[in-house]
């Protein structure tokens, strides 16, 4: 079953949405050369105390932390600690969520760590985060849900990568259904299976965590000792990108955006929802 929000349980969900947008502003900005990832998760800890917000990623399912700090080859669901000291060159991909009021937000973005990054790796950032925007505006109603998979999955395969070859579309996780809780039917792939089918239908109310995780090689991924940390098979590097997104009757509010989405599905020519909190 998928959870169909009204107008105002979406506006909750874009108070939830706007302290993930704060979560990552501090963090983005902490994570330098020398911090530790138990460093980052510090910060993520005050920017939600200080909001009345939880978060929805400490004790989910025994998760340790606030937040998941997943470096270089590391794709998902880094576990913060204090040996994990980031240097300069480094990429990390900060997945943070937060509830407020029972509704749940939930986003990621990957970050450079200093400075002198090669090309290959900026471009890996740049197509995961585009490819995400992609998906947001393939959320109209009346399309499918493999209509999102499709407009992630089609970006990515027309982008070059530096160098030669392919980029990996990470297959064994993908995107969500989010409402009152943080995973939540339908399941999102970032990339067209015909054994899936075609998906559900969007509807205004639809609500989705658009999350695609790309990597410099391989697509297959594997699951450390600690049970948690996922890393690329091969070791190549990886980017993930992600936002939580409400279809409306105006159309899409990118709810941990701090603008809705407004400026970014403009260049894309899909008008934004307005927000409800504005």
């Amino acid at each position: 079953m998928v959870e169909i929000k009204t107008p105002e349980q979406i506006a909750k969900m874009r108070e939830a949405g706007l302290v993930v947008a704060a979560v990552h502003a501090a963090t983005a900005e902490a994570a330098v050369p020398g911090a530790t990832t138990k460093d980052l998760d510090m910060v993520a800890r005050k920017v939600l105390a200080a909001h009345g917000a939880k978060p929805n990623f400490l004790g989910y399912g025994g998760f340790p932390a606030t937040i998941c700090t997943s470096v270089n080859e590391v794709v998902v669901h880094g576990i913060p600690d204090e040996k994990t000291v980031l240097k300069d060159g480094d990429i990390i991909s900060i997945d943070a969520g937060a509830i407020v009021d029972g509704w749940h937000g939930d986003a990621a973005f990957t970050a450079f760590v200093g400075t002198g990054h090669a090309p290959e790796l900026i471009e890996l950032s740049r197509v995961t985060k585009e490819s995400m925007w992609a998906g947001i505006a393939a959320m109209k109603a009346g399309n499918r849900l493999v209509d999102v998979s499709r407009a992630i999955e089609t970006y990515i395969r027309r982008q070059p990568r530096p160098g030669g070859g392919k980029y990996g579309i990470v297959e064994d996780y993908g995107g969500h259904g989010i409402g009152t809780e943080m995973h939540m039917d339908p399941h999102l792939l970032n990339y067209v299976s015909r054994k899936r089918g075609k998906g559900p239908k969007l509807v205004p109310g639809f609500c989705l965590a658009i999350e695609p995780m790309v990597s410099l090689g391989t697509p297959h991924t594997e699951v450390l000792a600690d049970e948690w940390t996922v890393i690329t098979k091969d070791g190549t590097w990886s980017s993930h990108w992600e936002h939580s997104i409400a279809l409306t009757e105006a159309g899409p509010l990118v709810l941990t955006s701090p603008d809705g989405g407004r400026a970014k599905l403009a260049e894309l020519g899909v008008t934004a929802a307005p927000d409800p909190l504005a």
